[in-house]
């Protein structure tokens, strides 16, 4: 493949070291260069082993990146003029994203084989050698009875399943063990439902319903069609090494303090609990819970999640905007124009884009592709620094048939369409590419037009939290659009928006803001007042639940001058005074509103005008005022407070009449 030594050195800053053989005869040359331990990025991932160990060999303590620019780049026919994009591939590959923190699974090697007839039996006989087998045959389970009892096996079907490799629990009814003897047919012993057993790994073979949502991604458990010997024996290889200690990412780290959820009974905010494929994510009070042992990491929490509770961790947003802020810099600066990112991930994207290298005419020469873990974890912060880096359009590469659902890719795209097009770039910039075929991927990349990027390119550097990371990328989308607007309009769901207040219906009880998570609607100590901070709104929903009156409304768009506004007055009246000290203690219109619907009305107010007074005074002068005048509770004489003393003294007095009694 041809290098582009000096569009490389433009877009890295650095004089790239070019060989011809570096993994065979040039090897001793790399490892004087790897001893040297300085930056090193090397631009070949198929010998990543190889020069691991050299590297190794010579002494070197630092990590080495790598990249693949020759099926990325290299492998095709736009490869003259493809110098910008390796240089781009290679910058961001220099950027290195913190260590993910992981947990543990260990199985113990149980195993519960579902099926329908003889192929379970089977299945068992191929892992019976290897784990501790269980097979639960459905009803009306008509198979031949095994030659020899080796493993159990039982009548039933499973009900409900929970749990995770290694801590699998599962309900089975109509549940019955074999019998002992059975001629021609396997005969069952009586029923019973209900039936709990644990296991580590579950094989279906049943051809039925999953046991679970996003089946393909619960760690443990294994699918097959049982017409298809294959795929059985596929699924049992895959269960024969299911047993041991596992290490597994934990690819969502959260801040139960950030979260949204609910306040007081009320629920709020539930795009976590609504998007998550695996079941992963379930209600904890005022807060979500999210078990690191079922979640597959698809990320769409994360990028949906409005305050930053949730984030990604394989990598960070932060770490992943400057891996794009790398990548688009170093393009634009080795000469490259109108890049297109290409969001992919390695288990699909990887494969398509090699065979179209290998097979085919290679990605375009500004079609820069850019690997993730899951192409559903990218959210709208990433979109946002990806124009204001000077992209020009964005593709996610998705399965023709995905895995699980990606409603929350779906929903991110719908918040930054308005949002591009209302700053000016127009529509059609981001969209997704649904194929299992390399052939159809390069006709789509082909088809889309020539777009003007930012006129103001932006080169900020991304640092902190999800939800300040946000709001950093669009603030500098703003300023380096084709025509900035100030607020623009968004669908029902983006985490941006304002709180609009029927003032005329409004008593200031402000239960909204001990509602609202964010502090977007703050009181004021010294009068009565209800103000509200658009920066801080995340458009939960909390408030406009919990108001009694029924009077707020939700308006989701973005205010760009949000961040430098003052907060604003949604409603505000005059205090109410003391009539005895003068404390300002409440809203006037609501204490005359109150006296004036229980004056001559209420009987607890009746008999003396001066009663309807107490609604009038400050906490302290009311206690005062009432035990000045005497008035009672009700309108009843309240009963003479009792003490310990007084019980002795009657207690004393009593006991010379009984000893009297007792003489006589």
């Amino acid at each position: 493949m041809p290098l582009d030594g000096d569009a490389i050195s433009r877009g890295c800053r650095h004089e790239p070291t070019t060989a011809t053989q570096l993994c065979r005869v040039e090897l001793d040359r790399f490892r004087a260069i790897a001893a040297e331990d300085g930056p090193l990025t090397v631009a070949c991932t198929q010998e990543a082993a190889l020069f691991s160990d050299a590297a190794e060999e010579s002494g070197r303590t630092q990590s080495i990146q790598f990249a693949n620019i020759r099926e990325t780049a290299g492998w095709s026919n736009d490869a003259a003029r493809a110098g910008p994009k390796m240089a781009a591939l290679l910058a961001a590959a220099a950027e290195t994203a913190p260590s993910v923190p992981s947990i543990e699974l260990e199985s113990g090697g149980v195993i519960l084989i579902c099926g329908r007839n003889e192929t379970a039996i089977e299945a068992g006989n191929l892992l019976k050698d290897h784990l501790d087998v269980t097979v639960l045959i459905e009803p009306p389970a008509a198979i031949a009875p095994p030659r020899s009892d080796e493993f159990p096996v039982a009548k039933g079907k499973v009900t409900a399943a929970h749990g995770h490799l290694g801590a699998f629990e599962v309900t089975v009814d109509d549940f019955a063990e074999a019998a002992p003897s059975s001629r021609s047919t396997l005969l069952f012993g009586p029923t019973r439902n209900n039936t709990r057993s644990n296991c580590d790994i579950i094989l279906d073979l049943t051809g039925g319903a999953a046991l679970f949502p996003a089946a393909d991604l619960r760690d443990g458990y294994l699918r097959a069609d049982p017409a298809s010997p294959a795929a059985m024996l596929q699924a049992v290889l895959k269960a024969r090494d299911l047993v041991g200690t596992f290490e597994k990412p934990r690819y969502v780290t959260f801040d139960a303090k950030l979260c949204a959820h609910s306040r007081s009974g009320r629920i709020g905010c539930t795009r976590c609990l609504d998007l998550c494929p695996a079941g992963a994510i379930t209600p904890a009070g005022d807060n979500v819970a999210i078990d690191a042992n079922i979640c597959a990491g698809c990320g769409q929490c994360a990028a949906a999640c409005p305050t930053g509770a949730a984030s990604y961790a394989l990598p960070p947003e932060d770490a992943l905007m400057r891996k794009l802020r790398a990548m688009l810099i170093a393009y634009r600066e080795a000469g490259g124009e109108q890049a297109i990112v290409l969001v992919h991930d390695e288990a699909h994207g990887a494969p398509l884009i090699d065979a179209l290298a290998r097979f085919g005419d290679g990605l375009p020469a500004n079609v820069l592709p850019f690997a993730v873990n899951e192409v559903t974890q990218i959210g709208l912060e990433s979109i946002a620094a990806a124009f204001a880096y000077g992209a020009s359009a964005m593709r996610f590469l998705l399965r023709g048939k995905p895995r699980h659902d990606v409603a929350g890719l779906t929903r991110t795209m719908a918040i930054a369409d308005p949002i591009l097009a209302g700053l000016g770039f127009g529509t059609g910039r981001i969209a997704t590419i649904e194929t299992d075929d390399p052939d159809v991927l390069l006709e789509t990349l082909r088809a889309i037009p020539s777009l003007p990027t930012a006129p103001r390119p932006a080169s900020f550097r991304a640092t902190g939290k999800k939800r300040d990371a946000l709001r950093f990328a669009l603030g500098e989308l703003h300023r380096a659009a084709p025509a900035p607007a100030d607020i623009i309009a968004l669908p029902v769901g983006a985490p941006f928006g304002a709180v609009e207040v029927d003032a005329s219906g409004c008593t200031l009880c402000l239960s909204c803001v001990s509602a609202c998570p964010t502090s977007a609607l703050r009181d004021d100590p010294e009068r009565p007042v209800l103000r509200f901070v658009e920066d801080a709104c995340v458009q939960c929903g909390l408030c406009k639940s919990t108001c009694p009156e029924k009077v707020i409304t939700l308006v989701p768009r973005i205010d760009f001058g949000a961040a430098r506004a003052p907060a604003r007055i949604l409603k505000e009246e005059e205090p109410f005074c003391c009539i005895r000290c003068g404390k300002p203690f409440g809203v006037k219109s609501t204490i005359e509103r109150v006296a004036a619907k229980l004056e001559g009305k209420h009987w607890m107010y009746k008999g003396s005008p001066r009663k309807l007074d107490v609604i009038k005074m400050c906490d302290d002068c009311r206690v005062n005022f009432v035990a000045e005048q005497g008035f009672e509770s009700y309108g009843v004489a309240s009963p003479t407070v009792r003490t310990t003393d007084d019980y002795l003294r009657e207690r004393e007095a009593e006991a010379p009449r009984r000893g009297n009694r007792d003489r006589s």
